[in-house]
């Protein structure tokens, strides 16, 4: 008897490490929790424009009517002077061609392809100025976004409003992970030159802050994959499902045969 009770907790014990070994750690960064404080450094990244990319460019001054023709295509030279009498600038979103080109009014044919939207509004401000001294150029990327699925609270597409949006930041815009994500295996597609490239990154690791993946771009697509508890729930899931399935089928048929078998009997 005494045996038999030493071997049975001796293999609840087992059973008890074996599915402890398959839980994820929730934490983030847990090579950081023994460090009190310290210095990482931080990946200084921009997103770059790229083609396709729909680009919102507004360019004002002290006296709008003074740049308003840069903003409004002219289809009629009648119309100029309407315009200068205009206080209001208008907003104009441009997209880049393949050859990442932008067609601005007046300006003409600006390559925009490879440059931060800082880098573009410097140099356009550079342009303008040469006619008005306080000419102000506003660039906004107005096509970021990115998607987060697989085992976060909130899959979904994130339109980003700002330049710099790490992997943090989408995840928290997700409503985090669930605590069935694999933190030690986030998934990151990315389109670059015409390609897709991935990688795979480890929130329990502080390496992720000087990733090159920390920092997105548009259109990356974000992928949390599930933990093994996740993926062995859905088998078993799975395979009672099926089981209920055959058991019904049997019932089914059983109750066929046996109305053939009464029906027959009563005849």
């Amino acid at each position: 008897m005494k045996i038999k009770t030493i071997a049975l907790a001796f293999f609840a014990a087992a059973t008890l490490a074996s599915c402890s070994s398959t839980k994820t750690q929730l934490p983030y960064f847990t090579d950081l929790d023994s460090i009190s404080s310290g210095v990482i450094e931080s990946a200084n990244y921009m997103p770059t424009i790229k083609a396709d990319d729909e680009l919102l460019i507004t360019i004002t001054s002290s006296k709008p009517a003074a740049t308003a023709h840069y903003n409004v295509p002219l289809s009629n030279p009648a119309t100029r002077e309407e315009l200068d009498i205009s206080t209001t600038p208008r907003q104009q979103t441009y997209i880049v061609d393949t050859e990442g080109n932008i067609h601005l009014p007046v300006l003409g044919t600006i390559q925009a392809k490879g440059l931060t939207t800082e880098q573009l509004q410097q140099h356009i401000t550079n342009i303008v100025r040469q006619d008005v001294s306080d000419a102000i150029v506003r660039v906004e990327l107005i096509n970021f976004q990115v998607v987060v699925a697989g085992e976060v609270s909130r899959p979904s597409t994130i339109q980003v409003r700002r330049n710099r949006f790490s992997i943090l930041d989408a995840l928290s815009a997700a409503g985090d992970l669930t605590p069935y994500g694999e933190r030690s295996n986030i998934l990151i597609i990315r389109e670059h030159d015409g390609e897709r490239v991935f990688a795979h990154l480890d929130l329990n690791s502080s390496d992720l802050l000087t990733s090159p993946y920390f920092y997105l771009q548009q259109n990356d697509y974000i992928y949390v994959a599930p933990n093994e508890i996740r993926q062995a729930n859905s088998r078993y899931n799975q395979d009672n499902a099926y089981k209920l399935t055959v058991i019904s089928t049997i019932v089914s048929a059983a109750s066929v045969i046996a109305s053939l078998v009464i029906a027959l009997t009563v005849k």
